[in-house]
């Protein structure tokens, strides 16, 4: 790729960098795990300062399109998942294996809870009553995408604390062995920072964009049974809705 920008154009440098970056990825002169020149060699090779460098590298960062790895340097992000997640329901595993990537579950709890106040109500379950609490690290291609914690009624699936949901769907199992069918959700939608512990699951920077999703799932009778709280790393998804008139 050449590395070339117009000093006589009226347009700042710092966004000619931008864009020139942005140009390589789309043509595809710049592949993920690419490296990018450090500001120094930057800055000799286009002859501008290193602090317009730092602004443009530093909005492409908070992109999603570079990612700075401690030590290593400055790197072409993969592409960001481009997830259906509100617009159909759909096993993780399965949407990511219609993505061309291998999906991979950690299960980091699965035990009996005791009542939350958040999940409780969601849930209309009585203020103390138990929960069944999952806690998952979910990957795409080997990388870690989402922390999801989910909360289900105590007294309908205490069973699944002996199942191994490490390779099984939720929902295909709650169809399977409880006869209970997730029919719709309800979604709500937030941006968030990480914090510490959520950065070193999802192997992404502490303060970090991450998107927050609570999700309350129906059944067939307009019951709730599944409440769940997810945080996507920003720099790997993004969620696309199509709305009709």
């Amino acid at each position: 790729m050449e590395w070339k920008i117009d000093k006589q154009s009226a347009v700042p440098l710092y966004f000619q960098l931008k864009q020139l970056v942005l140009g390589g990825i789309e043509q595809g002169s710049l592949s993920p795990g690419d490296t990018i020149p450090t500001e120094q060699e930057l800055s000799a090779m286009l002859g501008i300062s290193r602090p317009t460098i730092r602004q443009a590298l530093g909005e492409l960062v908070n992109e999603g399109y570079l990612t700075r790895q401690k030590s290593k340097g400055t790197f072409i992000s993969a592409p960001k998942l481009d997830a259906q997640f509100f617009q159909r329901l759909q096993p993780f595993a399965q949407e990511m294996r219609q993505k061309g990537l291998e999906p991979s579950t950690q299960v980091l709890s699965l035990k009996k809870s005791e009542a939350r106040a958040d999940a409780n109500t969601a849930l209309e379950l009585e203020k103390t009553a138990p929960l069944v609490h999952l806690k998952r690290l979910r990957a795409a291609g080997g990388e870690p995408v989402v922390l999801v914690e989910t909360f289900l009624p105590y007294f309908l699936f205490k069973g699944l604390l002996e199942e191994d949901l490490t390779h099984q769907s939720l929902y295909e199992l709650l169809d399977a062995r409880y006869n209970v069918h997730v029919a719709y959700v309800r979604r709500e939608i937030e941006a968030v920072n990480a914090i510490e512990s959520q950065s070193k699951l999802l192997k992404c920077a502490k303060n970090s964009a991450l998107m927050k999703v609570v999700t309350t799932g129906y059944d067939l009778q307009r019951r709730p049974v599944e409440y769940s709280i997810a945080h996507y790393r920003g720099d790997r998804n993004r969620f696309t809705v199509t709305l009709m008139r």
